[in-house]
């Protein structure tokens, strides 16, 4: 409650500092003190610490997982503003607003990984869903920014319908909105509650953007300015994902044979597609929209194992992705070509830049000694302890397989194809950062009990 509370005051603190701060690096070092203040509050909860008491009557239940995992984002958006706030000036002239957005949309993640009511959810998901639509759209000179803006507003409208009605018809099922409440193991499924369950499944699946309701992601990915696309494609997936485990655990493990079949279905989907389509992109940023759509295939193996080894690689694998994501797009905005011949001679030009954009891209692949290879072992190792799939973990490893081949892809023009040099300027304090983001990948690829002993303290 305490990072909630606090992110919701300076989401407004920053919509008023536009006005009364007139050099945006004092806009900038208010909202990472924010940021900072938030999650040492968050982390003081975890350990009992309150700063604020609120009856919240059983709508919200902050157990140490959502907390972890509000630390987590928290954390990855304080990297994201070190690395690639100065790229936010660009984009046009409402700076503060900007990150005044970004704090709005935090408070909605805590509200979605905290839920235990399904109108906290409704509210939590709506929250992050609307000051996204304004940050896809934020560079109004851009007739694709424009355009992105008004097709993921629709589409996350449409959404927004299923979700509500999905909601509608399980509280007519069980006269509750508590997710505790929506199913006890005697009861068996009624028509409303399959019903609700398949259209807030079809809803979550949007937002995560899991085939076959992924059809927005690379218009919307591609049209956005690149620096907002890398919170988009990262942090903001990474809180549905724990807003879709939360829901399922709860509302719907007691009748987890119901609809086990179908999300192993829609996995499978989710990994095709992301992973063939990525293959013929010849734009880098397009190419990693539709990468997003194959990491969400992984990441939706968690919601059908349902258990211990799930929630550990969940948190594993959100941090892995949102570390190594984040550090590639922060290379990605500086540069003016985002095609793959754009980095042909990269690795000449910019050694230190190339060497950790090889680290990211090797842990999304998947590679031995990365944070992302045992964040997909998680996932792979929690499915085979359910049991029962052992389709889906040979098919996600030769998707996980064909990933390499595109990733690889821009690692080659890197370091084996000559190119013109492309005018980037670096600060020594980015290199910095963005060398400790790798080193960080390295060191949870090498020793992930850095963070699962924080989680288990």
């Amino acid at each position: 409650m305490n990072a909630l509370i606090i992110s919701a005051i300076m989401g407004v603190v920053m919509m008023f500092s536009g006005v009364l701060l007139r050099q945006r690096s004092a806009v900038l070092a208010v909202a990472l003190s924010g940021l900072f203040v938030s999650i040492v509050l968050n982390i003081m909860e975890m350990y009992g610490f309150h700063l604020f008491k609120v009856n919240l009557n059983g709508m919200m239940h902050f157990d140490r997982f959502s907390l972890f995992f509000n630390t987590v984002a928290m954390g990855c958006t304080f990297i994201f503003l070190l690395l690639s706030a100065k790229e936010m000036e660009k984009v046009g002239l409402n700076y503060a607003d900007y990150f005044a957005l970004i704090f709005f949309i935090l408070s909605g993640i805590i509200l979605s990984s905290s839920f235990s009511s399904l109108l906290i959810l409704f509210l939590g998901i709506e929250i992050i869903s609307i000051p996204l639509y304004i940050l896809t759209g934020s560079d109004k000179k851009n007739l694709k920014s424009n355009e992105a803006s008004l097709k993921y507003f629709l589409l996350g409208a449409f959404s927004t319908g299923l979700m509500l009605m999905g909601i509608t018809l399980i509280y007519g099922h069980s006269g509750s909105f508590a997710i505790d409440l929506v199913t006890t193991p005697e009861t068996k499924p009624g028509i409303l509650l399959i019903a609700g369950l398949l259209l807030l499944m079809f809803s979550m699946a949007f937002k995560v953007s899991a085939a076959p309701f992924h059809f927005w992601t690379p218009d919307v990915y591609d049209g956005a300015p690149t620096v907002f696309t890398s919170f988009m494609a990262t942090i903001v997936k990474a809180a549905v994902f724990i807003a879709f485990i939360r829901l399922f655990y709860h509302a719907f493990g007691d009748i987890h044979e119901t609809w086990k079949y179908l999300v192993a279905v829609i996995t499978a989907l989710t990994l095709f597609i992301g992973n063939i389509t990525a293959v013929f992109q010849q734009s880098v940023k397009r190419m990693l929209a539709y990468s997003s759509i194959a990491q969400a295939g992984f990441m939706l193996m968690a919601i059908l194992a349902l258990n211990s080894v799930a929630s550990e690689g969940i948190l594993l694998y959100t941090t892995a992705y949102c570390l190594s994501t984040i550090g590639l797009f922060a290379i990605l905005v500086k540069m003016k070509d985002y095609t793959f011949e754009g980095f042909n001679g990269f690795a000449k030009h910019q050694p230190l830049l190339a060497a950790t954009a090889v680290i990211f891209l090797l842990s999304l692949a998947g590679i031995p000694l990365t944070a992302g290879f045992l964040a997909k072992f998680y996932m792979i190792n929690a499915v085979i302890t359910r049991g029962g799939f052992l389709w889906l973990v040979i098919f996600a490893v030769l998707m996980a397989a064909v990933s390499v081949y595109y990733y690889f892809r821009v690692i080659q023009a890197m370091y084996f194809k000559d190119g013109d040099a492309q005018l980037i300027e670096v600060s020594p304090a980015f290199k910095w950062a963005i060398s400790l983001v790798a080193a960080l990948v390295i060191l949870l690829g090498v020793y992930p009990q850095l963070l699962f002993s924080w989680y288990y303290f």
